[in-house]
């Protein structure tokens, strides 16, 4: 089987060593996170990835989503009843203090809206507005970083790319950038406005991950060369028991047209701290590829994971044995072969 990989790039990977072991061990796609890589280093980032490695470069966008700006430590504490400012302008968060990105999120708050903050992580309820600020209750405590993901309880207009994504798409074609990816794909408009940035030839990667973007899954699919299902994301709007089913319903429709599917989130997570996975990783990862997923996709694991060739490993070990499984096998062949 022809099981593609992909990698994403962050702080434990981003060195000379780790990506070439990357490349040995077959990993088929570098993935940048422009959630989390800075424009003013992508070129520096860029250049450094294809000095050391020829594995094709993808550059996944923003996207349609809210998130946190800056915390003033690596995770700030709320505690439940405490108030917090909510600022329109980029402000360093800290137990008072909180503002979002894209901008236009901040006007289309209202009094008893609730904001959830990674993976409802910290939940907070819009109290009352002031001149400056609006100002939110803790109904939820726990601990944010920067950066973090956000929903709110309402539908909230946000545009399919941000200003960052276009200026780093232009980088990237500048750059010889073929592969990319749009985050958070809710319609085929999405899809024709990105292809107008990137351009007809460069190969585009749609992801599911949100409710909008699987009921109109028909519409984007003949659009996009591949998709990639974001389990994790798309857990914040669907039940996480929905999750298996509604991932093999997308898996068999996209097949069904003949477009490769990437599945990513949580495949190898354990890994980010121990250098051997769950059995429930494996079997989630086996199970995912017999459903016919085309490819996985490493997030965290490589990103921020302290052992992420063992993670590269671990998927090419379970693509290998798959290769060698046939409905015939014997128990004998399984455990002996």
């Amino acid at each position: 089987m022809n099981k593609k990989l992909l990698a994403t790039i962050g702080p434990s990977s981003l060195n000379k060593e780790v990506i070439q072991l990357m490349e040995l061990n077959g990993v088929n796609l570098l993935r940048i996170n422009l959630s989390h890589t800075k424009i003013n280093d992508l070129k520096n980032i860029i250049e450094s990835i294809k000095l050391w490695s020829s594995v094709p470069i993808c550059l996944d966008s923003e996207g349609a989503q809210i998130r946190n700006q800056d915390m003033i430590n690596e995770s700030v504490v709320f505690t439940k009843g405490d108030h917090v400012n909510i600022h329109k302008s980029n402000t360093i968060g800290d137990s008072e203090n909180i503002s979002f990105t894209p901008s236009n999120v901040y006007q289309q708050l209202d009094v008893g809206d609730l904001i959830y903050v990674d993976f409802n992580s910290v939940e907070l309820r819009v109290i009352r507005k002031e001149n400056n600020c609006l100002v939110a209750e803790v109904v939820s405590g726990g601990t944010v970083g920067s950066n973090k993901a956000v929903n709110v309880n309402k539908e909230v207009d946000l545009d399919p790319v941000t200003e960052k994504d276009i200026q780093a798409f232009n980088i990237g074609k500048k750059m010889g950038i073929l592969n990319y990816s749009l985050s958070f794909t809710n319609s085929a408009d999405d899809v024709k406005l990105v292809r107008k940035i990137i351009g007809k030839e460069a190969n585009l990667i749609s992801k599911i991950e949100s409710i909008k973007g699987v009921l109109n899954l028909d519409q984007i699919l003949p659009l996009v060369d591949q998709i990639l299902i974001d389990r994790g994301d798309l857990s914040r709007e669907v039940v996480i028991e929905k999750i298996p089913f509604i991932q093999r319903r997308i898996i068999s429709n996209a097949r069904s047209k003949h477009v490769p599917v990437f599945v990513a989130t949580n495949l190898l997570e354990s890994m980010i701290n121990v250098d051997t996975p769950t059995r429930a990783e494996v079997n989630d990862v086996v199970s995912t590829l017999l459903m016919g997923a085309d490819g996985l996709v490493l997030a965290a694991e490589t990103a921020i994971g302290k052992y992420p060739i063992e993670a590269v490993k671990m998927i090419q070990s379970l693509i290998k044995q798959l290769d060698r499984w046939t409905p015939e096998s014997s128990s004998k062949d399984i455990i002996f072969d």
